[in-house]
């Protein structure tokens, strides 16, 4: 029975350091189309207005939410 314990507690020892590295969990990302161009002040408008509207529901980007944007 000393054997078996002995092998048990060896194998939980060996695998103790990998515990720690387990995957951390994936960031959510949101993807956002729109048809404006870079200098369209209408468009950055509604963007920043996004922004703050994520913003008060507690999601930051590159915090804790990715914001992918997409022309298409």
């Amino acid at each position: 029975m000393r054997r078996r314990t002995f092998i048990s507690l060896l194998g939980a020892a060996a695998a103790w350091p990998l515990a720690g590295r387990a995957q951390q969990a994936a960031m959510p990302v949101i993807g956002v189309l729109n048809d404006y161009t870079e200098a369209d002040p209408f468009g950055q408008a509604q963007l920043a207005a996004f922004r703050d509207e994520l913003g008060k529901l507690g999601w930051t980007d590159a915090r804790n939410v990715r914001i992918d944007g997409c022309r298409r």
